[in-house]
């Protein structure tokens, strides 16, 4: 049975978004105002409306504890708004400019993800206020974006129809064309596929398009690293906690998974573990198995000489030595490790790396001609 118990109509134009907290219900509309309302009886709070946007509020979304809430708009800006007196906590403004379309809270309120119409997505720290990191999607206004229940990931969707995954650090694990006319909307389910494997965990996205479908997708955070190889899975030094446990499963050893977990072993750390340590400090007791386990990361150590050595100049970013994983183009014209420049930009060098004049702009640009060109050498160094 549905009944309805309330009709709101304080807003002079059309209403585009509305969220629930525990206590609160926020809406915005094309009237550039936000809107507060308590649940037991929908009168409107006492600082309401909310007035800071100059042109149309296109979404808003309460933080998981409802004490912030976040707005965004035509204007190019995301604002924050402490929901207990409707104070403005931050302004964030698109690095592009862009109108801002979408915005979402991570699952433990740490981040921020905004997307805009020129296909900019930032990830916003949401305690510092202050920018982490930035990409973009080939095509299209970003109009949707959602969070895995476990936060080490997100999905956005674009008007052209392309879904993209992305991990917490804005790598692009997976994109394709999910919706022919658009993606409207996208969520994940609160909970994980029963029946996993073992230390996977699996969630249902739903995305709805202009098509007139709803698609279903299951994902997983390890199994779509599984699809791209090409990094960080060739340079074992970049390998994080969960990729060292993707290999020792590759490699039949399993059981020690929760070993190198439990003592924090990444890539570089497995590169460096000797006999000894591998019998003192990770307690691993049987002689076969410490020899094997020795073995197998003599093989990464022999196969990461070699790629190091074969890297091409070209692949490889002026700051880091290191071959390029997200390379980006500054205003100097030169490429670099987009993380690498970040740093180097955000320590207040606005000099270029590579001639030390002053950068024209610090706006960086995916190059995703290198990128092409640094996988298809991954992918043709693998197969030898």
């Amino acid at each position: 049975m549905v009944e309805l118990i309330h009709t709101l109509a304080d807003h002079n134009d059309d209403v585009n978004c509305c969220a629930f907290s525990s206590s609160l219900l926020a809406t915005c509309a094309l009237d550039k105002t936000i809107r507060l309302y308590f649940l037991s009886d929908f009168t409107e709070v006492p600082y309401s409306p909310l007035k800071f946007h100059t042109y149309a509020v296109h979404c808003c979304c309460f933080s998981p504890s409802g004490h912030i809430l976040a707005s965004c708009s035509t204007d190019g800006t995301t604002v924050l708004w402490d929901t207990q007196n409707g104070q403005i906590l931050a302004v964030m403004e698109q690095p592009s400019g862009s109108p801002v379309r979408v915005c979402r809270f991570s699952p433990d309120s740490t981040c921020l993800v905004s997307g805009a119409s020129d296909g900019t997505v930032v990830l916003w720290n949401a305690q510092s206020y202050k920018l982490h990191r930035c990409a973009s999607v080939k095509d299209g206004s970003l109009v949707a974006c959602a969070f895995s229940p476990p936060g080490n990931l997100f999905v956005t969707g674009s008007s052209c129809g392309d879904l993209t995954v992305w991990d917490d650090k804005m790598r692009c694990l997976h994109s394709e064309k999910a919706h022919d006319l658009g993606i409207t909307c996208c969520d994940f389910s609160s909970q994980p596929v029963p029946g996993g494997e073992r230390g996977l965990q699996f969630f249902q996205l739903a995305s709805c398009g202009q098509d007139c479908q709803i698609k279903i997708w299951v994902i997983s955070f390890i199994h779509i690293l599984a699809k791209i190889p090409d990094q960080p899975k060739q340079f074992t030094e970049n390998w994080s906690e969960d990729d060292v446990s993707n290999w020792l499963c590759a490699e039949g050893l399993e059981d020690l998974v929760d070993i190198f977990k439990m003592n924090n072993i990444d890539g570089r750390e497995l590169l460096n573990l000797t006999k000894e340590s591998l019998a003192d400090d990770l307690k691993i007791e049987s002689l076969g198995l410490r020899s094997k386990v020795l073995r197998k990361i003599e093989e990464l150590r022999t196969k990461v000489k070699t790629l190091s050595s074969e890297i091409p100049d070209e692949f490889i970013c002026p700051i880091t030595r290191e071959l390029m994983k997200d390379p980006v183009i500054a205003s100097d014209g030169y490429s670099y490790e987009k993380e690498a420049m970040e740093n180097w930009i955000s320590k207040k060098k606005r000099t270029s790396p590579m001639t030390n004049l002053v950068l024209s702009s610090v706006i960086l640009t995916p190059n995703r001609t290198l990128k092409m060109a640094i996988d298809r050498w991954l992918s043709e160094t693998h197969q030898k």
